[in-house]
């Protein structure tokens, strides 16, 4: 049991990626530096945030983010810094505005449309009259009875 505690506690290590020496003294900025952790993407690993990554880019980010905040700047301010350097890519939710409102508005835009073609259809195929025997032309009639018959 005591090996399993050590081997999750040794694997989970690279989850607390910030390192002690990136942490500020006071605790209200670092709560908001953390929280911004969490909203920049880190460029070099794309999948991650900055929080959670070892590269040596989000320990740059990081400290950066800290910096900016020592500085007086707003969480809006510190995530403009990075937008302004590394685009929309940079943020872990992109912002709904701009080019990316016409990504934001493409499921649902697709879901109505798809929804609607349904509706169509269904309605079309409900009103589509069904061929009865008795609307065939004689030549019709006489053609089905040999095809039967045989």
């Amino acid at each position: 049991m005591r090996w399993l505690v050590l081997i999750l506690a040794l694997w989970s290590g690279p989850l607390w990626a910030v390192e002690a020496d990136e942490m500020l003294d006071d605790p209200l900025l670092e709560r908001r530096a953390q929280a911004l952790d969490d909203a920049i993407r880190c460029v070099r690993c794309q999948s991650e945030s900055i929080a959670s990554s070892n590269a040596e880019w989000a320990s740059d980010a990081r400290i950066r983010v800290r910096e900016l905040l020592v500085d007086g700047a707003s969480d809006t301010e510190v995530l403009d810094f990075f937008v302004a350097r590394y685009g929309e890519v940079v943020l872990m939710e992109p912002r709904l505005g701009g080019s990316n409102l016409v990504l934001w508005l493409a499921g649902p835009l697709m879901l109505l449309l798809a929804a609607g073609g349904a509706v169509y259809y269904v309605r079309q195929r409900g009103r589509a009259t069904e061929t009865r025997a008795d609307e065939l032309s004689a030549e019709e009639q006489a053609r089905l009875r040999d095809i039967l018959d045989r």
